[in-house]
């Protein structure tokens, strides 16, 4: 299949470490609701002074332990640089997050995918728009749920 990568169809079926070591059920980590970008308010009680996780929609299926690694502790926004429309408000909630919200830092979590990359750019802009500056990391996640890369940028 031609075009996207995003869209490549790969199948996974054939590992043979998928059972791993599960014992017993494991807590959700979400810490508030509505999660998705176009939703959330900077205002939200839940954003004041927190540590934020900015993660592409695909990122936390992809991951088997998301909510334990990356999302305790944390308040979350989701996004999808590629299917989500007027993505323009994203660069201000962003900048709203670091200037009103004081949050303390940025986790941005995407996919290997050449599309996710965008939502790495929205928050950089953002960032950069922001009066306050905050430490903000990218997650790079392969397609496989690896994690590929985690930097400061």
């Amino acid at each position: 299949m031609s075009g996207c990568p995003g869209s490549r169809t790969i199948d996974f079926s054939e590992k043979t470490d998928l059972e791993g070591s599960e014992t017993g059920k494991r807590p959700s980590q979400l810490r508030q609701w509505p999660i998705q970008m176009h939703l959330v308010s900077p205002q939200a009680p839940y954003f004041q002074g927190k540590d934020i996780l900015l993660a592409a929609d695909c990122t936390a299926f992809s991951l088997g332990d998301f909510h334990k690694d990356y999302l305790k502790g944390k308040s979350i926004g989701i996004a999808c640089p590629k299917l989500d429309s007027d993505q323009e408000v994203y660069t201000e909630k962003i900048r709203a997050l670091i200037d009103d919200a004081k949050i303390n830092t940025l986790t941005v979590m995407i996919m290997q995918v050449p599309c996710c990359f965008g939502l790495a750019q929205i928050a950089k802009e953002g960032a950069e728009k922001a009066s306050r500056k905050i430490p903000v990391k990218q997650v790079v996640v392969g397609l496989e749920g690896n994690i590929l890369s985690e930097e400061w940028i």
